[in-house]
């Protein structure tokens, strides 16, 4: 059986994980292993991909970049999957964090929290290039007091569309995800 387990830095991003990939990919089969913080994710990262011996299972990493320089991170990232033996696993980094995905989808920010006045966010030139928000769980905090990063990761999971996402490293994950699946889907038809 064929099933992509995913490596996350913590559980806001299994849990928007955990109820987003089911809608967008309902033939996937995986698993959202979640780390304790970025250095925990990072120690485990050739532990775990050289230990897995389970046929058919593919990794994906994926981290918040935070302010850090992401493509040295992803460089640094993809050399320690090679290093474990792994060098098809795909490296994501959200920037700057999970929360400017959030940003990225106003209408589903204001129906995962009850609040119109969000959708018009995407009008502030502040909040028009999600990605670029250098911290956008703060900005998120004071545009919907009481936000809650794991809570608020599974309010909006069912909501984030393809369509009308305009974060770039969302849609990134999503394009890296496509290729996976459809080289799944070949390997299982061979």
């Amino acid at each position: 059986m064929n099933r992509v387990d995913f490596l996350v830095e913590e559980a806001s991003i299994r849990n928007l994980l955990n109820g987003l990939l089911p809608r967008l990919y309902p033939d996937l089969t995986f698993i959202c292993l979640a780390h304790e913080g970025k250095s925990d994710l990072e120690k485990s990262i050739p532990r775990k991909l050289r230990a897995w011996r389970e046929p058919g299972v593919r990794f994906v990493i994926l981290r918040d970049n935070d302010g850090g320089d992401c493509v040295r991170l992803k460089r640094r990232l993809l050399q320690s999957c090679r290093h474990a033996g792994r060098a098809d696993t795909p490296v994501r980094i959200v920037c700057q964090q999970l929360e400017a995905w959030y940003l990225g989808e106003p209408d589903a920010l204001a129906e995962a929290f009850e609040n119109e006045r969000l959708r018009g966010i995407g009008r502030k030139a502040r909040f028009r290039v999600p990605d670029a928000v250098q911290q956008p769980s703060e900005a998120l905090r004071r545009l919907v007091p009481g936000f809650r990063k794991v809570s608020g990761a599974k309010a909006i999971a069912g909501l984030l569309t393809r369509e009308r996402n305009s974060s770039k490293s969302f849609q990134v994950l999503l394009s890296g995800l496509d290729r996976l699946c459809a080289e799944l889907a070949d390997g299982a038809s061979k």
